[in-house]
């Protein structure tokens, strides 16, 4: 995730975000809706990896989301796993009218810890809102699911639109102050040691370092709901 300068190209920052979770829970209209503002009523599942990508306006700056869409279903697991490398925000979506797609929230969780870093900034995503009457998951569980694990919640409805950019724009949000709070620390760093110098241009969010570099960016989030 790299901080880019004016002359390079016209957005300030790039995120990576994922969509994960079992198949036919909404991914892919979930990104539909939040990039086109269009739905699909018969859409297919997603084959292997698809991606869009959408600037947002961010405290003014411009903040270009580059959204992943991972297919659910075992037999392209393996080829998705790579995709995660290198994401910084997670959507982890659940139907909220079928139960085993929220008993399989702690197994995605576990394959998106163990192929990125264990605190990308996820927010769980309880989908398919319109389906009042057929709701197999509470609110109450999710949220007390997502509270355990430290991750924010919301629901949405790709049908209706409810909350859909919410959910986007709060990962985004979260990752552009963590961000934010790094460049801070990092130019501090600088006046009380002038002979440390960090003239890249890759900002690097490690855990507890302030450092910018030009090499590759290393991923480590601190997320909490």
């Amino acid at each position: 995730m790299a901080f880019r300068g004016e002359d390079e190209q016209t957005e300030d920052y790039l995120f990576k975000i994922v969509l994960i979770g079992d198949s036919a829970v909404g991914k892919s209209n979930l990104l539909a809706r939040f990039a086109r503002d269009e739905f699909y009523p018969n859409s297919k599942s997603t084959i292997g990896v698809e991606f869009q990508t959408q600037k947002m306006d961010i405290n003014g700056k411009e903040v270009k989301a580059q959204i992943w869409d991972t297919a659910g279903q075992e037999r392209f697991r393996a080829v998705t796993s790579a995709y995660y490398r290198g994401a910084v925000g997670a959507l982890l979506v659940y139907d909220i009218s079928r139960r085993q797609t929220f008993d399989s929230v702690g197994r995605w969780l576990n394959e998106l810890h163990t192929h990125s870093d264990m605190n990308v900034v996820t927010i769980l995503v309880g989908n398919k809102s319109d389906l009042k009457d057929a709701r197999e998951v509470t609110v109450a569980e999710a949220k007390a699911l997502a509270e355990a694990q430290g991750l924010f919640f919301m629901e949405t409805s790709a049908l209706d639109s409810s909350n859909v950019v919410a959910a986007f724009r709060t990962v985004v949000e979260e990752i552009y102050g963590i961000l934010s709070r790094k460049v801070m620390a990092s130019q501090e760093l600088k006046k009380q040691d002038p002979i440390w110098i960090g003239n890249g241009k890759t900002v690097v969010l490690q855990g507890d370092g302030n450092q910018e570099t030009d090499a590759a960016p290393r991923k480590a989030w601190c997320c909490s709901a």
